[in-house]
């Protein structure tokens, strides 16, 4: 869990949240998803949040918080709801748990 100030500064700036996520082989529920096998951490995760964003996949009562489809659990371990700040924790797991 991110810290109530960093948590601001990255909700208002999905590029300091990009941050983040270091990445450069994508596994393979991200491949599917992002569409591609290899990718810098700032454009799978800015295609992850535009995928948000084009799908008004956040909360209309709280922007901080992001209301997942079938789509997004899939890379989100599953979570039907999750918080904006979690985002690039929740991707990153992903690059742990499969061979790159």
């Amino acid at each position: 869990m991110l810290p109530q100030r960093m948590k601001k500064a990255v909700t208002d700036n999905p590029k300091k949240l990009a941050n983040l996520i270091d990445l450069v082989n994508l596994p393979l529920t991200l491949r599917d998803f992002v569409g591609q096998s290899q990718t810098s951490r700032l454009t799978c995760f800015m295609r992850v949040w535009s995928y948000v964003k084009t799908n008004n996949l956040q909360d209309p009562n709280n922007k901080n918080m992001v209301n997942c489809d079938e789509k997004l659990k899939g890379i989100l371990l599953g979570k039907p709801r999750v918080e904006l700040a979690e985002l690039p924790a929740l991707i990153k797991l992903h690059f742990l748990k499969e061979p790159k």
